[in-house]
């Protein structure tokens, strides 16, 4: 038989599983409380929805009603439109016949009306992917291509850059790809990067295309935005996660999926992207495929970069957590640049947009890799269609890198 000192222990044992149990319950419940007003505030009310068949909803949202002017700094913004002019210069971004331009996924299923715009719905399991609801959508470490003197080991880097000048934006022909991603924490993007200020007071407008299986559920190449004011700290975000980017255009959304990819020796994919800043405005404009403007990075949302970039990078980036042995993620294609074309990752028809507001090829390039045994980086020859280039990627952990 059980004594009353036994009694009393199995009481209180008892009441603390009933303790435990009731707190794990209230926490689960304070969470969901979370994460509904939390999509609440990132879905906007859309006036027409359209299914994909990647599993993407796109919501057709009055532009006015867009996440944008969540931001402070928005509140009494008024759109532009458009851009008071694009730059012109010199170079040749068209398609060649072995090259085709990259449309969306949720294209085929329908189109938003006028003076709304199509924006990826994000759903519950997208947020309880992420490590906490205030790390969603941005980016937690720094992700800027650093100097040769300090590493990052959480991300590698093999990129070409111009620096020492004042850069009002650029020009570039980036293929897309749909690389390997050893776990859904990790992704391989491939982009360009404007630059200013340092540490906490760095500035960056960055665009390419990234594959992010921890934050879009899948392993499809997307079109991407990303901007911050303080160097990754507080400020930025991913597409339209946060209050920042203003999206004018009905026709893409950033965050969407590509239909297709480039293949292997075989037809390319490419995504022309082109970034200025608006002297009128000091809006960052963003235009893809040379005839789609998808919107802009509103000036105030800076400070250094109001006197132009100090530096424009472009090429790839892998994210991988510490670990003994290297990731097998794929930079780009997965195959290194000596490859060279149709079987390596490139940027081509290289633009830096000047202090005349004119495009010009960029001077005194130079490039970087972390390690050339994992991703590479190879500059292209002079003299032919693709203008200044480069190549880039790699498969991550192979024989000469375990």
């Amino acid at each position: 038989m059980m004594g009353v000192a036994g009694f009393a222990v199995a009481l209180m044992v008892t009441s603390l599983i009933i303790a435990t149990c009731a707190d794990g319950k209230e926490f689960f419940h304070h969470r969901e409380i979370k994460v509904q007003r939390f999509l609440k505030q990132l879905n906007k009310p859309a006036l027409k929805s359209i299914k994909s068949e990647d599993g993407d909803i796109i919501d057709c949202v009055p532009i006015t009603s867009q996440p944008a002017f969540d931001h402070p700094l928005l509140k009494n913004h008024t759109i532009q439109v458009k851009p008071s002019f694009i730059p012109e210069g010199e170079g040749d971004s068209t398609y060649t016949k072995k090259e085709t331009k990259a449309t969306q996924v949720w294209q085929k299923y329908g189109e938003c009306p006028e003076n709304t715009i199509p924006i990826r719905r994000t759903k519950k399991e997208d947020i309880l992917r992420a490590k906490s609801l205030e790390s969603f959508g941005k980016k937690n470490h720094q992700y800027i291509p650093e100097d040769t003197s300090s590493p990052n080991y959480h991300h590698e880097y093999a990129f070409m850059g111009v620096r020492n000048g004042k850069f009002y934006g650029t020009k570039a022909s980036i293929n897309v790809w749909k690389p390997d991603v050893a776990t859904p924490s990790e992704f391989s993007l491939s982009q360009t990067w404007i630059v200013s200020g340092d540490g906490t007071s760095r500035n960056t407008i960055e665009a390419g295309w990234q594959v992010y299986p921890g934050m879009y559920g899948n392993n499809d190449p997307r079109l991407f935005v990303y901007w911050t004011s303080d160097g990754y700290q507080k400020t930025g975000c991913y597409n339209l996660v946060c209050g920042g980017f203003v999206q004018t255009t009905n026709q893409y959304t950033v965050g969407g999926s590509y239909v297709t990819a480039s293949q292997y020796d075989g037809a390319q994919l490419v995504l022309n992207l082109l970034i200025w800043k608006d002297p009128k405005t000091g809006n960052w404009w963003l235009k893809i495929n040379d005839n789609d403007v998808i919107g802009y990075w509103p000036g105030s949302l800076f400070n250094s970069l109001g006197d132009g970039a100090i530096k424009v990078e472009w090429g790839g980036e892998i994210f991988a957590p510490t670990s003994d042995r290297h990731t097998t993620t794929d930079m780009g294609s997965g195959h290194f640049a000596e490859e060279g074309i149709k079987k390596a990752s490139y940027v081509k028809n290289i633009m830096i947009v000047d202090g005349t507001n004119a495009l010009r090829e960029p001077q005194g390039l130079y490039s970087y890799a972390d390690n050339r045994n994992s991703y590479s980086v190879v500059p292209g020859n002079a003299g032919t269609s693709f203008g200044t280039h480069f190549f880039y990627g790699g498969p991550g952990q192979n024989v000469n890198c375990p």
